[in-house]
């Protein structure tokens, strides 16, 4: 088995990392089958490992809503693979009051997303997430954020 040194490992970093013709994580979701529509657009930065594991930073952690509503803390995590994103950390779904971790994402043939959330899997339509949502600091008056779990109120 062939050992690279250290100039041959940096060589071949650069040669993947140059292959991809993406500057940005929008559109390195979409080289990866993904919809671009999956981030809000308060992304500050991003990496990207060879092997697919990423961190996202926003300027703000923030609300979206599509079908459902979505919070995104200031920082997610998880690894991507072509149509699918799994160990995913970061980003909460509102289902009938209660906030729910979203896990992994994945892409199916029929242009659906199963979103996982615990032993639950929902679908969503891919059309849904083909626009990059803005990134709002609060959900809006008639919903409640997922810090309103952590207040009681008197």
């Amino acid at each position: 088995m062939a050992v690279l040194s250290p100039f041959s490992l940096l060589l071949l970093l650069f040669f993947i990392f140059s292959t991809s013709s993406a500057s940005t994580i929008y559109e390195i979701l979409t080289e990866n089958g993904l919809p671009q529509g999956l981030l809000p657009d308060a992304v500050k930065e991003y990496s990207l490992s060879p092997n697919g594991e990423f961190v996202v930073e926003f300027s703000k952690p923030c609300y979206v809503f599509f079908t459902d509503l979505f919070y995104y803390e200031k920082r997610i995590t998880g690894k991507l693979e072509y149509g699918r994103i799994s160990n995913l950390s970061g980003i909460q779904v509102k289902k009938f009051f209660i906030w729910s971790s979203v896990e992994g994402i994945v892409a199916t043939d029929d242009r659906t997303l199963d979103f996982t959330v615990g032993f639950l899997t929902e679908k969503h339509r891919f059309s849904e997430f083909a626009e990059i949502p803005t990134c709002r600091s609060k959900p809006g008056t008639s919903c409640r954020g997922a810090e309103s779990l952590l207040i009681s109120e008197a």
